[in-house]
């Protein structure tokens, strides 16, 4: 299993649960995961190929906001990339591609986790700033300093992550060889129990912080608009949108994995005796892993609801019958303004023919 929290395979020198539980194994993780991970892959595939032609070939500009969305669709790509190597594996029960390519996978795989929650907290941000701070610095960034943000992000998702690239994760030989992050700790390394531990600190802390600000930054746009914006509930509503889709694809890919990795880890420090909680927890552990991915599929609805360009140059892509909003309203202006100036040079003619 690639998450940390399910603690055993089987095999040889397979470890065992908290206090000489049995091992868990991997059948339901065999047969949950493909199908749910495979409509992950299908579903983002389809959004964020979509998305990436939007910001490649119909963004005229590029602000600030468009430079973190794209970003985050180049995270999401990360996890496109690594599931299907991973669908595989737990399609054939075990793992064929090398040392190399599991180390890179599972670093990918949770990098895309820390890269989505830290950049869908730096669109929040910058959505708080620029409504009720409009006068601030940060709304005045320009491309090279929101390009400076992000290489700062990018670092900080990617230094603890690191080193997992260090260490090899492969257990078992032969068709029973697996790509695990963690197996038991009477089988590991300290080093890498000390890293185990440390990604679950992250797992914790990666998603309370954000969803801190994430609820801050809600709160505080929706008490200014209504002072702010009173009789105008249609700018309240549009603002709104950005920060509740965001908060709604925070919580449903990333709240389950928390409260499981915290739920293994209070059984592991508290109960180790006690196998049947420590059984419950991992195995929603396994089912969590589906939504945890599923934020390549959703981060699409971000791009819309948080960019008014990537939006319209997305409705004026679509055919026109199904063009949306303010793109069908430009759409049928620019066609009456064109039917209404041809009528105009019709009349004239015919004025000028008659008085020939």
């Amino acid at each position: 299993m690639f998450n940390n929290s399910t603690t055993t395979v089987p095999g040889p020198g397979a470890g065992s649960g908290p206090g000489g539980c049995p091992p868990v194994g991997i059948q339901l993780e065999g047969v949950i995961l493909p199908p749910v991970l495979t409509i992950d892959v299908v579903l983002g595939l389809l959004g964020n190929v979509v998305a990436l032609w939007i910001f490649c070939f119909k963004l005229k500009t590029w602000n600030p906001n468009n430079l973190f969305l794209f970003n985050l669709l180049i995270a999401d790509f990360f996890a496109l990339v690594s599931l299907p190597l991973r669908i595989d594996a737990l399609l054939r029960g075990h793992w064929v591609f090398g040392d190399g390519l599991c180390r890179i996978n599972l670093f990918l795989m949770f990098s895309n986790r820390s890269a989505s929650i830290a950049l869908m907290t730096v669109v929040a941000v910058y959505r708080y700033f620029k409504v009720v701070h409009p006068h601030h610095r940060v709304t005045r960034l320009r491309r090279r300093q929101a390009a400076c943000v992000l290489a700062l992000v990018w670092l900080l998702v990617a230094a603890p992550r690191l080193p997992m690239l260090a260490f090899s994760h492969i257990k078992g030989s032969g068709n029973r060889t697996q790509c695990f992050f963690f197996t038991s700790y009477k089988e590991a390394s300290r080093a890498l129990v000390v890293l185990v531990g440390m990604h679950r600190v992250l797992t914790v802390l990666e998603f309370v912080a954000p969803l801190v600000m994430l609820t801050f930054c809600s709160i505080r746009i929706s008490s200014f608009l209504k002072e702010r914006q009173f009789g105008k509930p249609d700018k309240v509503r549009k603002a709104m949108r950005v920060c509740a889709a965001i908060v709604a694809v925070f919580l449903i890919c990333f709240l389950p994995t928390t409260v499981t990795t915290i739920g293994v880890w209070a059984v592991r420090s508290y109960r180790p005796w006690d196998c049947s909680a420590f059984y419950t927890f991992t195995q929603l552990t396994i089912v969590s892993l589906g939504l945890n991915f599923l934020n390549s599929a959703l981060d699409p609805i971000i791009y819309i609801f948080s960019s008014s360009m990537f939006r319209k140059a997305l409705c004026s892509s679509l055919p026109r019958p199904l063009r949306c909003g303010q793109a069908a309203e430009d759409a049928s202006t620019v066609s009456s303004s064109g039917t209404q100036s041809t009528t105009q040079q019709e009349l004239k003619s015919m004025r000028v023919s008659r008085d020939m």
